[in-house]
């Protein structure tokens, strides 16, 4: 047996399958690596892989039924394939299978080998088939075979939205993978049978932010439509009390009173409402109400908050109201080359591999960063050979480079606002870092076109210096 076949074999087994990080780690200990070889050779913690480790073998004992170790995993997935126990999980069996000598049957009649085989070229698809390769754009897709975890703020993530009244902070700047994340989160916990609640506000009209009580009542429409349940909204309503008790009443009083478990709140793109001040500066501190309420009323420890924005709030904010001081906080990284590695890999780059490959690398994560989303655009245009290596990091910071688009809608943004094309000028041609105004700072930081360290702005990377260098003169 092969690794791949041993891959089937948990295919069969495991509902949801192995993680990224799940998946490395099988792999390295399937060719005898120790958990300090794996972290080395793929730039994790020793200890963090290690108790990835013990919880793969803890879920494959589960899944078999039986205790499976590093030192035994081998064997049970041999006798397993043997045995040709095929899990109920397999069922319907494909109506087309490739046919091969059957080494034995499964109580349908179909051939342990057809079903691996059949497995196999599944899992083969994304190497022979350029086809299969994913046009980045947008947050990516659940099953994507493109995701790349950032160990460990998925595992620390699933953990947190577990706990009853739970608050989760995603920060990062456009395109770094947030919305990907967040949605990952919503399924680990629909798989726990808690309901969830995804409002984008960046679908809100415009017409919505005109006052806080039209917020509001929109906001508390949009949880009854998504939870199934009528809108009552006329029956908590009182205008002597206000848009906030109101907007509380309606929530703990009818929609957490009502639904028959707890219910994950994740609001998406919080960032727009920054633009309107009347309004964030009331409804931010109304989601830390609600935070601290479930400490003192149990009704609110049925929700649980995911709050997901591109920047720092540039309103003046309490510092016992804000939301953006409690929970968790996740700031989303860049990758690491070690990642853009991974990625690379997974677009069946050979070139990419081996310490070679992370020398090819290099010069590409230098001009962009380890920007995941501009990472994914290279990748996928080197994988359909689309470019060369060499080509795109010449044409990169050109009209003629695989950017250019990206990067022309940045430009556009910026001309429609000067004042940020000013601020981002000062900071693409001086050498060091530069002092900005902070709301122009924390905008540009949004855009992911600068960083910041205290009040210091620089470019995120050599792409945007040079580009932006050029057009900005």
């Amino acid at each position: 047996m092969n690794i791949e076949e041993a891959l089937v074999i948990l295919d069969t087994f495991l509902e949801h399958g192995l993680s990224d990080v799940q998946e490395i780690v099988f792999r390295k200990a399937w060719e005898g690596q120790t958990y300090p070889d794996i972290a080395e050779s793929c730039g994790y913690d020793a200890n963090y892989i290690k108790d990835v480790g013990s919880k793969l073998w803890k879920l494959l004992s589960q899944a078999f039924g039986e205790e499976v170790t590093k030192s035994n995993f081998r064997s049970v997935l041999r006798r397993r394939a043997q045995n040709s126990v095929i899990s109920e999980k397999l069922q319907p069996v494909p109506a087309v299978l490739r046919q091969s000598q059957p080494t034995s049957k499964t109580k349908d009649g179909i051939s342990a080998s057809s079903l691996v085989i059949e497995k196999q070229d599944e899992r083969k698809t994304p190497v022979s088939n350029p086809d299969f390769l994913e046009n980045p754009g947008g947050s990516v897709p659940l099953n994507s075979f493109f995701y790349i975890e950032r160990p460990p703020i998925e595992e620390r993530t699933y953990t947190e939205i577990n706990k009853p009244g739970s608050l989760i902070r995603i920060k990062a700047p456009s395109k770094m993978g947030k919305t990907s994340l967040m949605h990952r989160i919503l399924t680990h916990a629909k798989q726990t049978g808690v309901h969830t609640v995804q409002i984008g506000l960046q679908r809100a009209d415009s017409q919505v932010f005109t006052s806080l009580e039209k917020f509001l009542r929109w906001f508390c429409a949009n949880v009854s439509r998504q939870l199934n349940l009528e809108i009552r909204l006329d029956d908590y309503w009182d205008e002597d009390i206000g848009s906030k008790v109101s907007c509380t009443l309606y929530l703990q009083e009818y929609v957490l009173e009502k639904i028959d478990a707890p219910v994950v709140l994740a609001l998406d793109e919080v960032n727009r409402i920054f633009e309107y001040p009347e309004i964030s500066r009331d409804f931010l501190p109304l989601l830390r109400s609600w935070y601290e309420d479930a400490s003192e009323l149990e009704i609110w420890q049925k929700l649980r908050l995911i709050v997901v924005h591109a920047t720092e709030a540039y309103i003046p904010l309490d510092i016992n109201q804000s939301p953006f001081n409690v929970g968790l906080p996740i700031k989303l990284p860049e990758f690491s080359l070690e990642q853009m590695q991974e990625l690379a890999v997974r677009h069946r780059l050979d070139w990419a591999k081996g310490e070679k490959g992370l020398e090819k690398l290099a010069p590409l994560r230098a001009m962009i960063g380890g920007h995941p989303y501009l990472a994914r655009l290279a990748l996928y245009n080197l994988g359909n050979q689309a470019v060369t290596l060499e080509q795109l990091l010449q044409e990169a910071p050109t009209i003629a480079g695989i950017y250019s688009n990206y990067l022309r809608h940045h430009l556009a943004n910026l001309q429609e606002h000067p004042e940020l094309a000013i601020a981002l000028k000062r900071v693409v041609t001086s050498p060091t870092s530069v002092q900005l105004e902070a709301i122009a700072a924390y905008k540009l930081e949004s855009m992911g076109l600068v960083k910041l360290e205290g009040n210091q702005a620089m470019p995120s990377c050599e792409l945007y210096q040079l580009y932006f260098r050029e057009q900005l003169t």
